[in-house]
């Protein structure tokens, strides 16, 4: 929620992805999107299938923070196709979960690992992100 409310207050865009059968009436309360803020549905990887990359090539954004509730789905899968689209990525490890720390731990990993993805990717905290 405070980087939410950072993000914003900065004037960053701010958009949002859900899976598929959900809405963003699914989205907990204190970090919903707001009615002029864009969001995508589709699985694990939201750039597939979906208006993402016009989205954020529309507003000239060049680097990604990646959050989510499903490490090793979304935040996976989305943060390494930004990576390897040429766009950076920004991971705060705080702000990702999964049903075990296994699954954090190794996105964790793959993020400061993988071939054409650890050289574009940030892990971090959310405190740690300036505006």
């Amino acid at each position: 929620k405070a980087l939410l409310e950072r993000a914003r207050k900065a004037g960053m865009p701010v958009v949002y992805a859900i899976v598929a059968n959900s809405t963003t009436k699914d989205v907990w309360p204190e970090v919903a999107p707001l009615d002029s803020e864009p969001w995508v549905q589709s699985g694990p990887d939201k750039f597939r299938g979906t208006q993402l990359q016009k989205i954020l090539a529309d507003k000239g954004v060049k680097t990604v923070i990646v959050t989510g509730t499903a490490a090793q789905g979304a935040v996976l899968y989305t943060g390494s196709a930004a990576a390897l689209s040429g766009m950076s990525v920004i991971l705060p490890v705080d702000l990702m979960s999964a049903e075990t720390i296994f699954h954090e731990q190794y996105v964790a990993f793959h993020f400061a690992t993988a071939p054409g993805v650890s050289q574009r990717t940030t892990l971090t905290r959310s405190d740690m992100i300036k505006f």
